[in-house]
């Protein structure tokens, strides 16, 4: 039984800010940010992990270097796998949500709401399809590569990849990736699986409940 914990980078300035960051912008995480990480280092102390694997984007590798620290595991590794890094949001990258609406509404809707009819050739972004098949190879490697039944890994990464990939790996459609919501900055979202990754049980999805700031809806994609 392999446990699978994924992460969403701390909270950014363009988070902040309500803008899309996308795999090419990368804004640094805010001050405020850190406390929220050392909070979730401190819910993940009792577990023992086995390995960190972590988006190249700077965001994200700083939010797993300050939990790895504060875990005090100086043999726990850490592998940056570029597949797990997110969305290549072409046009909308940093760009305000509000100006995204206004100037691909179509894009901004389908993004947000319906995956299924999300066409992002006039933004020169990634697809929905082009995203998963990049990932779900990734999935495969990191499950192979634990297959113990303690084995417990965290995979540290991105709002709206991760909300695709675990969705997909729970086996919704297209259609319907989004159906369970958003996910936060900070958040955990756990699966396992029995069967070397044939199948994924749901474990617990988007918890914050370690995080003693209330959130705000720009915590949220």
């Amino acid at each position: 039984m392999t446990k699978l914990l994924f992460i969403r980078h701390g909270k950014t300035e363009w988070n902040l800010e309500g803008r899309y960051q996308g795999s090419q912008g990368d804004s640094p995480l805010l001050p405020a940010s850190y406390q929220e990480i050392h909070e979730l280092a401190a819910a993940l102390r009792d577990i023992e992990l086995q390995h960190i694997y972590v988006s190249p984007l700077k965001r994200a590798r700083n939010t797993a270097m300050t939990i790895k620290a504060d875990l005090q595991r100086p043999d726990l590794p850490i592998t940056v796998l570029s597949r797990l890094r997110e969305f290549n949001l072409g046009k909308m990258e940093g760009m305000a949500f509000a100006d995204v609406a206004k100037q691909f509404p179509a894009e901004f809707e389908a993004f947000r709401y319906h995956p299924d009819q999300y066409d992002p050739s006039t933004i020169n972004g990634e697809s929905f399809q082009q995203l998963l098949k990049r990932m779900l190879p990734a999935i495969h490697q990191i499950v192979a590569a634990n297959p113990k039944r303690q084995d417990n890994v965290l995979i540290v990464s991105h709002g709206a990849a991760l909300n695709a990939l675990v969705n997909t790996l729970l086996g919704a459609s297209l259609a319907t990736l989004r159906e369970r919501g958003g996910l936060a900055n900070t958040s955990t979202t756990i699966l396992e699986t029995r069967d070397r990754g044939k199948h994924y049980k749901l474990l617990d999805w988007n918890d914050t409940s370690y995080l003693s700031r209330k959130l705000d809806p720009t915590d949220t994609i």
